[in-house]
């Protein structure tokens, strides 16, 4: 009997290991392509769950494809070769009102880390008048950023007669301001150096504004989400605990690592600054963000009226989010931010 009860209980110690290597497998396989367009610290917590295999910890092998432009990014979601994208509200947005129907599930930045530069002769907000604003493309990310930061400071840029220039990306952008080809723009922190270290105005710090904002989403289609609901649960638990793992000050050495690598800085003190940002900007209150998404929708909506149409409570899927609050899954990860 004894001899026959361990040979029963090695049976089930190999069944047991033989059904993790199985489910092992399984998982390895679900591949996770997502497209972004940003090139900056907002695309961090999705980096830092790559790069630290938390993502994996959940059965997928997530990678991110930088494009060139939000629209790009759409583009290759439409066509599937990409699972999800990370766009910003705005062209979320604009997405929708374009008859295509996407979900949004989560978010893992909140502050907008910009500062209003402004050219040495501007020193209030309301010299801005006529004034010429530099932006990488109308509708985009960037374009968005400024537009709330002036939104909160009550400016119109129709009363106001602003002139929206479409630049190209932030350094272009920084560059233009320098040689006094435009009056101002909504720099990032490590941008704003070199113009305030020259005598520039900083008119207004973004980060310490009250408006609500929520930085990109992980947005699939929503037929797919719907399809993929235990898929979408892990990929959450993973963003959920990357952000967990930016905001333990413990890990910092590695999440400096991370982005030195995919933001390509060469500094100690640039990696540094660009920490400090991304502590800055990182959350883990993740559920999508009606007030920041009917803000932006306003906002959108002034060059794109069929915007105003769009019902926003219908992208916002907040359901992967409260399973993962109500199982104490997010109440655990906040333990380890400090």
């Amino acid at each position: 009997m004894a001899f026959a009860r361990r040979v029963n209980a090695l049976l089930g110690a190999l069944l047991f290991i033989f059904t993790v290597y199985v489910t092992a497998i399984a998982y390895a396989q679900e591949t996770f392509r997502v497209s972004y367009g940003g090139y900056n610290e907002t695309a961090a917590p999705m980096w830092v769950g790559i790069d630290k295999g938390l993502f994996k910890k959940y059965g997928i092998d997530a990678s991110m494809i930088q494009v060139r432009s939000g629209a790009l990014s759409i583009a290759a979601l439409v066509s599937r070769e990409v699972e999800a994208v990370w766009p910003a509200q705005s062209t979320i947005l604009s997405t929708v009102a374009g008859g295509i129907k996407l979900g949004c599930i989560a978010s893992a930045t909140n502050k907008i880390p910009r500062q209003l530069i402004a050219r040495k002769e501007i020193k209030s907000i309301e010299e801005l008048r006529g004034r010429i604003i530099g932006v990488q493309s109308i509708g985009g990310g960037f374009w968005l950023q400024t537009m709330i930061i002036l939104d909160h400071l009550g400016i119109d840029p129709d009363k106001h007669g602003l002139k929206m220039r479409v630049i190209g990306d932030g350094p272009v952008i920084a560059q233009a301001l320098l040689n006094g080809n435009i009056d101002a723009a909504a720099l990032t922190y490590s941008l704003s150096e070199a113009p305030l270290k020259a005598g520039f105005t900083s008119l207004a710090d973004a980060a310490e504004l009250k408006a609500p904002y929520q930085g990109p989403s992980i947005c699939a289609l929503k037929d797919v989400i719907a399809n993929r609901q235990d898929f979408f649960l892990r990929l959450t638990k993973g963003l959920v605990e990357a952000t967990a793992y930016i905001l333990d000050a413990n890990n910092k050495p590695e999440v400096m690592k991370t982005l030195q690598k995919h933001l390509r800085l060469q500094k100690a003190d640039e990696v540094e600054a660009s920490y400090k940002v991304l502590r800055l900007m990182a959350t883990l209150d993740i559920a999508p963000n009606p007030a920041a998404y009917k803000s932006v929708q306003r906002i959108v909506a002034t060059v794109n009226p069929k915007i105003a149409q769009v019902d926003v409570e219908q992208i916002m899927d907040s359901s992967f989010v409260r399973t993962l609050e109500s199982g104490g899954f997010i109440a655990e990860q906040r333990k380890k931010a400090r």
